[in-house]
């Protein structure tokens, strides 16, 4: 059985604590990398993190903190990524450290800006990490029930299915059920794609469409989820596992989700810019909706959803005229 050794998380926000709750009790001791000293000297001194999640308290002396990640890096054997997407370049830029031999599992529902790649393609392609040694995780898991102990089920994605079973069995708690799968790009792009039906769902939701409509709209988004993800990475898969389909309806209809939330205010006619100052925090759909865009100009799948959300978003077309033409193609 595969031993994934010393374990970092990388990142500071309220996914990356969820999942340094779960690992630190399994393992009581962690690496973890933030970015600002003076988050990481008020974590040592609180006792828990001081910006997210705050209910969640750790034993401090169980975690090596560092903003150092080359000094992470170094030490620890499993990498867990949990930074938004459009900062992973930015935090790899000072990283002079090879990747190659870690473990490198990523948290992150998002797509790296520019590259327009997942982030397993990212980390192969840029840093030479074989797919043996790349993993994700998937499933519907707000941050926020997580930490509260509420039942939640992941899917942890490798090539390699010992080392899936081995990082889910870290994972694995009263509380949390894990499950392994091999599709790890398929588990990467309907963690991207979800956030961009999310937005729409809260669009939606902005103008006043009701339960019913939006019950379409996620079956309608499902289906073109499943068109896409035959397109990019034609493998057997059941789109309606929960790392699919059930992660989609979580984003979709939850008041803790963030997509959903910006959708709302874009409904509610809010400008995008005013929208991301109002949130405070990231709302990874509106990147993604832009490379997911990009990407299929090449792809050439049929997605009425997402086009009416780029358009939204990045054209400035009205929410109303938009979402009309959006419920006359449905059925």
């Amino acid at each position: 059985m595969y031993d994934c050794g010393r374990i970092a998380i990388i990142g500071g926000g309220s996914w990356a604590t969820a999942i340094a709750k779960i690992v630190v009790g399994h393992t009581h001791h962690i690496g973890w990398y933030m970015r600002r000293d003076d988050r990481i000297e008020d974590f040592r001194r609180l006792g828990h993190n001081p910006a997210y999640l705050m209910s969640v308290h750790f034993n401090i002396d169980e975690i090596f903190f560092s903003s150092d990640l080359n000094k992470i890096v170094q030490q620890y054997d499993t990498l867990v990524f949990v930074t938004p997407s459009p900062y992973l370049k930015s935090h790899l830029k000072k990283l002079k450290t090879r990747l190659r031999d870690k473990f490198i599992i990523t948290a992150i529902k998002g797509i790296v800006p520019d590259e327009n790649l997942v982030c397993s393609e990212y980390f192969h392609q840029i840093y030479d990490v074989p797919y043996e040694n790349l993993a994700c995780i998937g499933g519907p898991s707000h941050a926020e029930e997580v930490a509260l102990e509420r039942l939640s089920y992941l899917t942890v994605g490798c090539s390699d299915r010992d080392k899936a079973q081995a990082f889910a069995d870290i994972l694995t708690s009263n509380f949390i059920k894990t499950k392994t799968s091999t599709d790890v790009i398929g588990i990467e792009y309907s963690s991207v794609l979800k956030n961009v039906y999310a937005i729409a769902a809260g669009i939606c939701n902005g103008l006043k469409f009701g339960d019913n409509f939006q019950a379409v709209l996620m079956a309608n988004a499902v289906q073109e989820m499943s068109r896409f993800l035959q397109v990019i990475h034609p493998i057997e898969r059941n789109i309606v596992d929960s790392c699919y389909l059930g992660d989609l309806l979580v984003t979709g209809y939850s008041n803790f989700s963030r997509n959903r939330t910006f959708g709302t205010m874009i409904g509610k006619g809010y400008s995008v810019k005013s929208a991301q100052i109002e949130m405070e925090m990231i709302a990874e759909g509106y990147f993604g909706t832009k490379c997911m865009k990009e990407i299929n100009r090449h792809c050439h799948v049929n997605m009425p959803i997402l086009d009416a959300v780029y358009n939204i978003l990045y054209e400035r077309i009205s929410p109303q005229i938009e979402i009309k033409l959006l419920t006359d193609s449905f059925r």
